[in-house]
């Protein structure tokens, strides 16, 4: 068939097989120049892609802000400074003295080596590695706009340039009677109004670890302008640790077996066990936050409650509930593997006052990344190995929340899979949900049921791949990033290895945090915030009540 024959969503499709292929081959090659051949293979997948998240990416007169702030928040602060990226394993370095520096909105551990050099942690599978590289690719792209503004067709620094370089040099953009000529001369080097360059540097300026966007701009374009005359390669590499333990289950076996230690050592292995992938404070706050708040004369419905906490900068009431909670019963598991995801252990027998003899215990793991689903699901369930001994574990339920990108309906609605696709493969996960539906009536959320695609990154989706899983025979409602890796592990210990029950109940339920079908409702134009509030607690309550029925 001809490409010209082809659908757009058959040339996205194609275009993220590329990348991918690309992605693993450099891997494996351990190091690569982004603007070199194979660098230059990525950056024209890419553009041939134009993810939804990335806007304007393939404009070369207008740099992508909003998709710029969306992966410096995921990036770690000063990455725009350097020339060489390195990929590490946990190598040791957090016993070192280089300062770790973690994103704002990624869990991993980066080390700013010397002014040219960053290391990156990559504890959690391939999918985090795709995910970075796709970020500084767009990166790459942004920052070649950049240089084109910013140089002539004599090949000489423009005035704006110039005078954007003297004012980051001196300092000078931090005064405010300075920064309204700053925006003008970025306007121009940035192909964007003054208007719309002004309310995005404001919108950097408020973001916690990401540098302003003068900073970024005038770092990029540096850089690009180094590497464009005077060769002075830019360069990521992986290092040899990494791609030896990449997708080999060691750190996802570290955090299974500290967590049924952990068990063994409270005496609730061989209880009922109901695990629940969510976040860190919603089951939490269901069984302490009114009694512990109620205790520093707080006394509100709730949902109130709930949504005051959600809006905690100073996380003081948060952590008021979180000390009541472990003075209270609730063990905690800080991560110590890297893997960058806590747990805590709920017995009911003390904090709901079961008084069976075999009261569940909930097992609540914080979000998985990606791939890293598999692997710390997988780890997980299966039995305990101690002394010499393998302990099966009594999982009653497994229950997944988590926040995915809506395909019908808007922010906040609710999704109940009934299968999960894996993109650009043929597996797929048919599964019985459990899920109580009739715990959302009355919620005033709408409750969208079908298939749901768990893809390879969300930021590498555009609107016709979407549109094709909304529209064909697939009839999928939403995308995420987890469902068929987690779901994956629990048929293979349920139906092949037998390690669990193969009547296990199974629970998913995901709250839509964006709508890449719609215009301003990607995930680069910002959070849920409070409106994520009543979803998660909506689901939350139908876990426990579920479970403690």
């Amino acid at each position: 068939m001809k490409t010209s024959h082809l659908s757009r969503a058959q040339i996205s499709r194609s275009a993220i097989r590329r990348l991918h292929i690309a992605m693993r081959h450099l891997f494996v090659r351990g190091s690569y120049k982004p603007l070199g051949i194979s660098g230059e293979s990525m950056i024209n997948a890419l553009l041939e892609l134009k993810p939804e998240i990335y806007g304007s990416i393939s404009d070369p007169n207008k740099v992508e802000l909003k998709g710029l702030h969306y992966i410096f928040q995921r990036l770690p602060q000063g990455i725009e400074e350097c020339s060489f990226i390195k990929l590490i394993s946990r190598e040791g370095f957090e016993n070192s003295k280089f300062s770790p520096i973690v994103p704002a909105k990624r869990r991993r551990q980066c080390y700013r080596i010397d002014a040219d050099q960053m290391y990156i942690e990559m504890v959690r599978g391939y999918s985090d590695i795709y995910d970075i590289l796709t970020h500084l690719t767009f990166m790459y792209i942004e920052a070649e706009k950049i240089r084109s503004q910013a140089i002539d067709h004599r090949r000489r620094k423009k005035r704006e340039w110039v005078m954007l370089e003297k004012m980051v040099k001196n300092n000078k953009t931090t005064k405010k009677k300075n920064r309204e000529l700053g925006y003008t001369y970025l306007s121009t080097l940035l192909g964007r109004s003054f208007e719309e360059t002004k309310e995005m540097a404001l919108k950097f300026e408020k973001t916690k670890k990401v540098n302003s966007l003068f900073n970024i701009v005038y770092w990029l374009g540096t850089i690009s302008i180094q590497e464009f005359f005077d060769k002075k390669d830019r360069q990521i590499t992986f290092s040899g640790p990494l791609r030896e333990k990449v997708g080999k289950h060691i750190f996802g076996s570290y955090w299974a077996h500290n967590v049924k230690s952990c068990l063994q050592e409270n005496k609730l292995l061989h209880r009922p066990l109901h695990v629940i992938s969510a976040n860190l404070h919603s089951v939490m706050n269901c069984f302490f936050a009114k009694t512990a708040l109620e205790q520093k004369n707080i006394k509100k419905d709730f949902d109130s409650l709930v949504k005051m906490l959600s809006k905690d900068s100073k996380e003081t009431h948060r952590e008021q509930v979180r000390q009541f909670a472990i003075d209270n019963g609730m063990i905690e598991i800080s991560d110590q593997t890297g893997v960058n995801i806590g747990v805590q252990l709920f017995d009911l027998a003390v904090i709901n006052k079961d008084r069976r003899k075999k009261a569940p215990v909930i097992i609540v793991m914080d979000y998985a990344f990606g791939e890293q689903a598999y692997e710390l699901m997988d780890e997980l369930i299966k039995p305990f190995e101690y002394d010499e001994e393998k302990i099966p574990l009594n999982i009653e339920s497994i229950n997944i929340m988590g926040k995915a990108g809506i395909l019908e309906g808007i922010k906040g609605d609710i999704m109940i899979p009934t299968a999960h696709v894996f993109e650009g493969t043929a597996d797929n996960y048919p599964l019985e949900n459990k899920f109580n539906t009739r715990d959302l009536q009355n919620s005033g959320l709408s409750v969208y049921k079908g298939p749901m695609v768990t893809v390879l990154g969300t930021s590498l989706q555009n609107k016709d791949i979407l549109r094709y899983f909304l529209k064909s025979s697939w009839n999928a409602i939403g995308l995420e990033m987890e469902g068929a890796h987690y779901q994956k592990a629990i048929q293979a210990a349920s139906k092949i290895r037998g390690s669990i029950k193969e009547n296990v109940q199974i629970r998913y339920a995901y709250y839509a945090s964006d709508n890449p079908l719609e215009t301003g409702s990607t995930l680069a134009s910002g959070g849920l915030g409070v409106d994520g509030v009543k979803p998660t607690y909506l689901i939350t309550k139908s876990f426990l009540k579920s479970i403690m029925s």
